[in-house]
């Protein structure tokens, strides 16, 4: 396998798996209470290390593998004491380069360590939103945040929204931008393959009956003829839905575009 190349037949490590349930847009009434879900094929469930903390100790990159429960690729790492572990695949880390976690280390693709250590200007994700809990934003493909601004106790990342947000410092983040950047131009192909993905068919409101939907009803093709609703008579368009007095609005310093 050439370094940069996905290794999509490689078997996922078994101990670093668990298969995952299928619930079809189920809740623990059995009743559906996401729609548009089901028809999934069955998946194996792989264990990331999000929160990185095995730390000052070096690790090698074993193989780049796909991951079916996401849109980015995964690396398979093996530390030097012997561990295997997944992390999330930035772009331009390939199989053999060596990565490692500390609170200080060098500004190296992979390489994770808390935010107040990372100059401004570097790109980082899989970055924590409170300490020692594990990476929460900026994992999907193709995403990174951009270190702008280093306060007393925060540090400011602007995010792909616009949104120029405070983290405390003592955050851990992955240093680079998020591998499979050209996801977002796959053309899916067939809606056969939708299904395959677990993502069932939408129907529009105004090809409803009156009973289902809102918009439903009236003779031949017809518009909203409202202001646009969902299935449940709430504004579906345009309505601002974040509280005013929101409990993190304070760590806000410039709303998204």
């Amino acid at each position: 396998m050439k370094n940069n190349q996905i290794d999509k037949k490689a078997k996922p490590v078994k101990k670093l798996t668990v298969i995952l349930k299928k619930h079809s847009g189920r809740d623990n009434s059995g009743k559906i209470s996401v729609r548009h879900q089901g028809g999934r094929q069955k998946r194996y469930y792989r264990i990331i290390d999000f929160k990185r903390d095995k730390k000052n100790i070096e690790a090698e990159v074993l193989r780049i593998e796909k991951d079916p429960n996401r849109n980015c690729f995964i690396a398979l790492v093996k530390y030097n004491d012997g561990e295997l572990r997944y992390i999330i695949h930035p772009n331009g880390l390939k199989v053999g380069d060596k990565i490692i976690s500390s609170d200080k280390t060098e500004i190296k693709i992979g390489n994770s360590m808390i935010l107040k250590n990372i100059p401004v200007g570097i790109l980082v994700h899989n970055v924590e939103l409170y300490p020692g809990q594990g990476g929460k934003i900026l994992r999907s493909a193709g995403s990174s945040g951009l270190i702008v601004a280093h306060e007393d106790k925060y540090t400011q990342i602007k995010l792909p929204s616009g949104e120029i947000r405070r983290f405390l410092n003592n955050c851990m983040a992955t240093i680079g931008q998020v591998g499979n950047i050209e996801k977002k131009d796959e053309k899916i192909g067939k809606a056969g393959r939708k299904i395959l993905m677990g993502i069932r068919p939408t129907v529009r409101g105004t090809a409803q009956n009156p009973r289902s939907h809102p918009h439903g009803g009236g003779e031949g093709r017809s518009g909203e003829g409202m202001h646009p609703k969902t299935p449940w008579g709430k504004p579906a368009r345009g309505k601002k839905t974040r509280k005013k007095n929101h409990r993190t609005n304070y760590l806000i310093v410039k709303k998204r575009k």
